[in-house]
C-alpha cells in the first residue's frame, strides 16, 4: 500500500489497444516514456533485468507482487545506467532490507531518469499481454495529456520489430575486462589453468557485465570491443595467435536489423574451417549468428523473460532451468538447412534455445547462463566454449 507520508502522484499507462491503467508514480518525475510493454516472471533480480541492455526500449512490467524489498546495491548492476524506459509494479517496498543495499529501488530509478508505476494488478495486465501480445505503451505522471492522446502516441510509436538498438548500448572504444564472479563464484569449479590465459575478444551488442565476469572466472583475459569491429581485424588477431575466441553478447532490439555485426559474423563463417575463430552466442549473439549463417528469425508473441524457463539439452536429454530475455527467436528449419544443428529447445513453447555448427567451433544459446537464477546448470555452456579453444590452440 502507498505510504502515507509519501505524496501521491498518479501516474498511467496507457497501451496502443486502448487500455489505460492508472497508480502511483515513484522514481524519476515530470516524465513520458514510449516503449514496448513486457513482462518478466522472476521473483527476485529486478535490479540485475532494470539495467540489463537488453531490455532497452522497453517498459517492464514485474508479475512478483512486491518488489523493491533488498533495495539495490552498485555490485548488481548489469551495466552502467537503468536500461528501461519505465517500470511497473504491484506493490513498492517502502522499506528494503538486506546487509548489501546502499539504496532504495525508487531513489536508484529517480537517479537514472526513469519513472516507475505501482498499484497496478500486474497479473491483470500480463494476462493482457499474453492474450494480445506485447505492444508499445506510453508511461507518465504528467497531467496535461488526455488519456486518449495517451493512447494515440502508442498506437503511433514504432514497433520493436525491424529496430536496431544495439549502436545506443554497446561500446564505442575496446577496453579491457578484468573483473570475476569472486565470492559468488560456484565452490565446484576447477581452478584455471595456471598456463597463459585464454584470451577472447567480446563483440560488444549490449553486453551484461555478469557474461564477463563468468568468462574471466573462467581463465580468460577478456578485451570488449565496439559490435562494429571489422572481421578482417578479429581474424588478423587470431589469425597471429593474440586472441583464442569470439564472444557475441546479448543486446535489444531486432536482431535482423542488426546488419553490420550480421555481416563481419558472416564474413568470418567464410573462412576456412581450420582458421575458423571458436565462437560463443547468447542471447542476441545466438540470433545473430545464425541469421549470419542464413537462418531466419522471428518475433515471439509475448517473449521469454523470467528466471524460470525449462531447456531440454537435446544431446544428453538433461533439463535446466535457466533465466531468459528475448522477444524474437530463431526458426530452427530454417537453421537445419543451412548447417546448424539444434541443441537447446525450450519446454515451454518448444523454441529454439541453442544451436552448433557442423564442423566448425561456432555453439550458441537463447538463455542467459550467466544468470544463475538458483541452479547453476546452464554455466556448461560456458566451459564448452572454454573446450573449443583450448582444442584450437592444442
Amino acid at each position: 500500500m502507498p505510504d502515507r507520508n509519501v505524496p501521491e502522484r498518479i501516474g498511467r499507462l496507457a497501451l496502443a489497444d486502448g487500455t489505460v491503467v492508472r497508480g502511483q508514480a515513484f522514481g524519476a518525475s515530470g516524465v513520458e516514456s514510449v516503449g514496448e510493454v513486457v513482462f518478466n516472471t522472476a521473483m527476485l533480480g529486478y535490479q540485475e533485468a532494470l539495467s540489463d541492455p537488453s531490455y532497452a526500449g522497453q517498459i517492464l512490467v514485474a508479475t512478483f507482487p512486491m518488489i523493491g524489498n533488498y533495495g539495490v546495491n552498485p555490485d548488481d548492476d548489469e551495466s552502467a545506467r537503468v536500461q528501461v524506459s519505465g517500470f511497473v509494479v504491484r506493490e513498492l517496498a517502502r522499506r528494503h532490507s538486506n546487509y548489501r543495499a546502499t539504496d532504495d529501488l525508487a531513489s536508484y530509478l529517480a537517479r537514472h531518469g526513469v519513472m516507475g508505476l505501482e498499484g497496478v494488478d500486474t497479473r491483470a495486465l500480463t494476462r493482457r499481454l499474453r492474450s494480445g501480445g506485447v505492444m508499445t505503451g506510453v508511461l507518465t505522471d504528467r497531467t496535461d495529456t488526455s488519456d486518449a492522446a495517451l493512447v494515440e502516441r502508442a498506437r503511433s510509436a514504432p514497433s520493436m520489430a525491424g529496430q536496431n538498438l544495439v549502436p545506443l548500448v554497446g561500446c564505442s572504444t575496446s577496453a579491457r575486462w578484468q573483473e570475476s564472479l569472486g565470492e559468488w563464484s560456484p565452490s565446484m569449479r576447477s581452478p584455471a589453468r595456471a598456463d597463459r590465459p585464454l584470451r577472447v575478444v567480446a563483440l560488444d551488442c549490449g553486453a551484461k557485465r555478469n557474461i564477463l565476469r563468468n568468462l574471466v572466472d573462467r581463465g580468460c583475459a577478456v578485451t570488449v570491443v565496439p559490435h562494429d569491429t571489422p572481421a578482417a581485424e578479429i581474424q588478423r588477431l587470431f589469425d597471429a595467435g593474440e586472441i583464442d575466441g569470439l564472444f557475441v553478447s546479448n543486446g535489444p532490439g531486432d536482431p535482423a536489423a542488426v546488419e553490420g555485426t550480421i555481416q563481419t559474423l558472416r564474413s568470418l563463417a567464410s573462412i576456412e574451417p581450420k582458421r575458423a575463430v571458436p565462437t560463443f552466442g547468447i542471447c542476441l549473439g545466438h540470433q545473430l549468428l545464425a541469421l549470419a549463417m542464413g537462418a531466419t528469425t522471428f518475433k515471439l508473441k509475448f517473449g521469454h523473460r523470467g528466471a524460470n524457463q525449462p531447456v531440454l539439452e537435446a544431446p544428453t536429454g538433461r533439463v535446466q532451468i535457466t533465466s531468459q530475455n528475448h522477444g524474437f527467436a530463431v526458426d530452427p528449419e530454417s537453421l537445419r538447412r543451412v548447417g546448424g544443428e539444434p541443441t537447446h529447445f525450450n519446454l515451454n513453447d518448444g523454441t529454439l534455445a541453442g544451436f552448433r555448427v557442423h564442423g566448425r567451433p561456432v555453439i550458441a544459446v537463447q538463455h542467459h547462463p550467466e544468470a544463475s537464477p538458483g541452479p547453476h546448470d546452464a554455466g556448461a555452456s560456458f566451459d564448452e566454449f572454454i573446450g573449443l579453444m583450448r582444442r584450437a590452440r592444442a
